[in-house]
Order: C-alpha cells, then structure tokens, then sequence
C-alpha cells in the first residue's frame, strides 16, 4: 500500500496522460461513467473506473456527514491485473488526484492555446492552485503569471509570481485563465475575455457547482475532458442546458479528439472553456507510474 505519492516528474505524468486518453480515442482503454452511491443515514461515495491495458482502476471517494464534526472526506485508488485478477496496488489518492487534475488541465492548455500565450493568471492559491500552475508551466514557457486569492499575500506567493487584487484583475489580459477555487458559483465572467483565451474550471463536487456563469457558454467554444461525461454532469453545461442557452452536441470537443486530431482546435473568434471532472483513466495513468509488483 503507497500511503504517501512519491514524487513524479511533470513530464512523465504529462506522457501517461498523453498515452491513457489517446488509447481511450482508439478504443483501447474504457472509461464508464462515474457513479454516487448514497449512503444510509446520510452521505455518499463517489467511485471512478477505468480499464487500460492489462490494468483496472478503481478510485473510491466517501463523503462521511458527522454530527457537530467536519465531514470525513477519503479517496483510495486500488489497481488490478486484469491478467492475473491480484490487486497491484492500492493508494491514498488526495496527492494523486491533484496532480492528475493539474496535468490535465496543463495537457488541455497545450493544445488549446495559443503557440504565443505568454500571460497566465490563476484564480485559487491552495493546493490545486500551485500544481496547476507547476503544471502549467511544463508545458507553456509563460513570461509572467499573476494569482488571486481572497487571503493571498505577497509573502506567501510562488516564486516569480505576481499577486492581484481580484480575480478580473488577473484574468484581464492573460492567455490563460486556470480556475482552481471551491467556488459553486462563478468567480469570472469568462464571456467578457479577449477572443482567444483559454479558461480551464474544476469546480467543486458541491451539486451543479460552476466557476463561469452558464449564460457565458453560447459565447464560448467550450472543450471537455471526455464528452460522454462533462456534458451530463459539469454544472454550468447542465443549467445552460436546462435554461436552454446551450446544448452539449455544441460541445467543441474532448482530451481524446484534441490529442488525435478528431476535433477543431480552437478559431481564435471567441473565447476558449476547457471544463474538467476528473476521470478514472487519469488516476489509472497515473498510479500506474508508482511502484507495483
């Protein structure tokens, strides 16, 4: 059992994702819906499969309600042969689930924005916030970044970045825009952005939580991370959807099109949302990098 993520070079964990979504476009690796299982008496556990080569994963996150108490939140992602039947390994997946949340999000700004992007600005200082911009930084050579946060000081920012003292502050005149806060609700309006910039959102779990207001979506060419999933379930799709503003046939395209082609890039007429869940595949690429027997 790895109880603790050993350190894992941006760019091997960048390959692996290369790798698991561009089989998944080839129909060599499956990826079936995440599902919420409630639980008696209150609370829930999220589970995320998926199946690549000859291995399984499976990452289970609880959400363990307690009464006067903080909620117990967990995630452990468990890989199988798919040979053998024997579990290979079994992790606590906290670590691993920022670092392949960062990387893809990283994996989708390489190829949605601009060769000449140069200007980074990310919403968020925690944990998130700091291995999107690690990540962001492997694959674009950004000559300034800006950062916001309610609480960020300047003492306390990354190296070689300025603070700014709102969000719109940052985000105004950036190439890219990383959303990497908790906020249900929007924190940009992504709308108003310059043609051509690319805002990535991770959102929280909270129920129909969105980062961008979903009226912003018919003005936007809005990618994902894989298309049967992120249009069923990323908040600001959904109410777009509802309010009838937006559809997801509208959706531009997925990390498995972007990397083989099977989509158009972006046009450069408006600006860019690349949305992300999370998915199994990636924490299956992932744990697959760590030590198993």
């Amino acid at each position: 059992m790895v109880e603790r993520l050993p350190h894992l070079p941006p760019g091997d964990v960048l390959h692996a994702l290369r790798t698991a979504f561009t089989k998944l476009a080839e129909g060599s690796a499956v990826q079936p819906p995440q599902t919420l299982t409630p639980l008696p008496g209150g609370g829930d556990v999220i589970a995320y499969q998926a199946a690549l080569d000859d291995t399984y994963g499976l990452k289970i996150s609880p959400y363990l309600p307690r009464t006067g108490r903080s909620a117990v939140v967990t995630a452990w992602t468990l890989v199988m042969s798919t040979r053998t039947g024997r579990p290979l390994l079994l992790c606590d997946a906290h670590a691993l689930t920022v670092e392949r949340t960062a990387a893809t999000s990283a994996l989708a700004v390489d190829h949605l924005a601009r060769p000449e992007a140069a200007t980074l600005a990310v919403i968020g200082s925690g944990p998130q916030a700091h291995a999107h911009l690690r990540y962001a930084r492997a694959v674009r050579a950004f000559a300034s970044v800006r950062m916001y946060a309610p609480t960020l000081t300047e003492a306390k920012a990354p190296d070689g970045v300025t603070v700014a003292h709102s969000a719109e502050e940052a985000a105004a005149g950036a190439d890219v825009v990383l959303l990497c806060t908790s906020a249900a609700q929007p924190v940009i309006d992504a709308a108003a952005l310059p043609p051509g910039t690319v805002v990535t959102s991770i959102s929280t779990n909270a129920p129909r939580a969105h980062e961008i207001p979903p009226a912003a979506l018919p003005a936007m060419e809005v990618y994902g991370d894989y298309r049967p999933t992120v249009t069923t379930a990323a908040g600001e799709m959904v109410l777009a959807a509802e309010a009838d503003l937006w559809s997801a046939e509208q959706l531009r395209g997925d990390l498995p099109e972007l990397l083989t082609g099977a989509c158009l890039p972006p046009s450069g007429e408006r600006p860019v949302l690349f949305r992300s869940l999370g998915l199994g595949i990636e924490d299956l690429a992932i744990a697959r990098l760590l030590k198993c027997p």
